[in-house]
């Protein structure tokens, strides 16, 4: 095929047309496989779905752990307790700070 001769709109209309049938034949092509994946399996006595299992669910994401700790002065700057410590609780244990005074009640 001597593309060479044709337009540039005419090639992009080729390419598009040829993205679509590239993705209806995948489709075709799936569907297929699986009605021969279900065949077979069959062929031995199974559902296709007891060999294969569905899709693992998706793990719900934690929440952000509560504060524990709360600055003395800027109580928008908390900690959980996890993770680094900030450096404002670094700063507070170096200058001799006990950490249990910051504790959330």
């Amino acid at each position: 095929m001597d593309l060479s001769k044709h337009s540039i709109k005419e090639l992009e209309q080729l390419k598009r047309d040829i993205e679509k049938e590239i993705g209806r034949k995948q489709q075709e092509e799936k569907k297929e496989a699986l009605r021969e994946a279900k065949r077979v399996a069959e062929k031995y006595g199974f559902a296709l779905d007891d060999l294969v299992g569905s899709a693992p669910k998706a793990k719900k994401r934690a929440g952000k752990a509560p504060a524990k700790f709360r600055h003395p002065d800027d109580p928008t700057k908390t900690w959980s307790g996890r993770g680094r410590k900030p450096q404002w609780i670094k700063d507070w244990e170096q200058t001799g700070g006990d950490l249990d005074k910051l504790r959330v009640a």
